[in-house]
C-alpha cells in the first residue's frame, strides 16, 4: 500500500491500545487528533487488554470488514482456581480454592481439548448484542441473557509457562473467539475454575505489535506513521 498524504483518503493505523482504554475511546481521540469523520477500528479490544488496533481512515474504512477476518495472535496470563462473572478482572473474582492436584500435564491436555474447531459459548460480559442492547447492560444488571454457541476456530493453543496459580498462553485463532471464555472453559475441564488476568494482542492477519505506535506518537502531519 502507498502512503497517503491525506487521512482523508485514507489511512492504515497500527496502534498499540493502552491499558483501560476502550477501542471506542481510540477512534474518538485519533477523530480528535487527525480532525477526521471517517475512521473506525478492525476489531474491538477490551478495556483490560492491551495490544494491536488496526484503525483505519478515510477510504481505508471499506476494508474494516476483510481486516476483522484475519486471524488473532494473543498472548497472556490465566489465574486457575479461581473465577469471576466476566471470567476476567472486570468483575469480583472468588475465592481461591486448592489448585495442588493440579499439574502442567493436566493444563497442556486441557489446553489440547481446546485446540481446533471448537464450540464457544460468549460471555455474559460481552458486547454481542440481545434484543437490541449489548449483553454486557444486561449482566452488569444482574439479568440473565440467552447467548447461543457459535463455532470458532482456535488454530494454536499454547502453555508457555506455569507457574501456579498463573498460566501463561500463546493463542492463535479466528475472528469471534473469546480468550476469556477459553478461560472458563479451560477451567471447567481441570476442575478448579480459572479467569483471564492478562491479555494482550501481538497479530491480526500479517500485521505485527511490534509494528504499532502509542497513541501519542501519531500526530499530524503523520504520512510517516502509516503502515504497509
Amino acid at each position: 500500500m502507498e502512503p497517503s498524504q491525506s487521512p482523508e483518503n485514507g489511512q492504515l493505523l497500527l496502534i498499540n491500545k493502552p491499558l483501560s482504554w476502550t477501542s471506542f475511546d481510540v477512534v474518538n481521540k485519533l477523530r480528535y487528533r487527525l480532525k477526521i469523520k471517517k475512521i473506525g477500528h478492525a476489531g474491538t479490544l477490551d478495556p483490560l487488554a492491551t495490544g494491536l488496533l488496526i484503525i483505519c481512515t478515510g477510504k481505508m474504512t471499506k476494508q474494516i470488514d476483510t481486516f476483522m477476518g484475519l486471524e488473532k495472535e494473543y498472548t497472556g496470563t490465566f489465574v486457575i482456581g479461581q473465577t469471576t462473572p466476566s471470567y476476567d478482572l472486570e468483575t469480583e473474582v472468588s475465592a481461591p480454592v486448592d489448585v495442588s492436584r493440579i499439574t502442567e500435564h493436566d493444563i497442556r491436555n486441557a489446553a489440547r481439548e481446546l485446540t481446533g474447531k471448537i464450540s464457544q459459548l460468549p460471555p455474559a460480559h460481552s458486547a454481542i448484542k440481545v434484543d437490541g442492547k449489548r449483553a454486557y447492560k444486561f449482566a452488569r444488571q444482574g439479568k440473565e441473557v440467552e447467548l447461543k454457541p457459535r463455532e470458532v476456530e482456535v488454530r494454536e493453543f499454547e502453555i508457555t509457562s506455569v507457574a501456579l496459580p498463573q498460566v501463561n498462553f500463546r493463542i492463535s485463532c479466528s475472528k469471534g473467539t473469546y480468550i476469556r471464555s477459553l478461560a472458563r472453559d479451560l477451567g471447567e475441564k481441570l476442575g478448579v475454575g480459572a479467569y483471564l488476568s492478562q491479555l494482550c494482542r501481538t497479530r491480526i492477519g500479517n500485521f505485527k505489535l511490534e509494528d504499532a505506535v502509542s497513541i501519542d506518537d501519531v500526530k499530524p502531519p503523520h504520512a510517516d506513521l502509516l503502515q504497509h
